[in-house]
């Protein structure tokens, strides 16, 4: 169970560290050229980090820390 759990949570930082420098990039380029798309770009930073918080989630479901949200 431990090895799964650090998969949910391992799994789900690598894919955000790589979808965050993907968004991140673009997001400063966009902002460089027109500051008003600040708020947008906030956005799009924002969201990769609820993978972290959905694998987060996960690990402590399988290892029996929150009950089962299905039943």
């Amino acid at each position: 169970m431990a090895i799964g759990a650090g998969l949910a949570i391992g799994l789900a930082g690598i894919g955000t560290g790589i979808a965050q420098s993907h968004t991140g990039a673009a997001a400063v380029g966009a902002v460089a050229e027109d500051r008003s798309n600040f708020a947008n770009s906030l956005i799009f930073i924002a969201i990769p980090e609820t993978v972290v918080i959905l694998g987060f989630v996960i690990a402590n479901q399988i290892m029996g820390k929150l009950p089962d949200l299905g039943n």
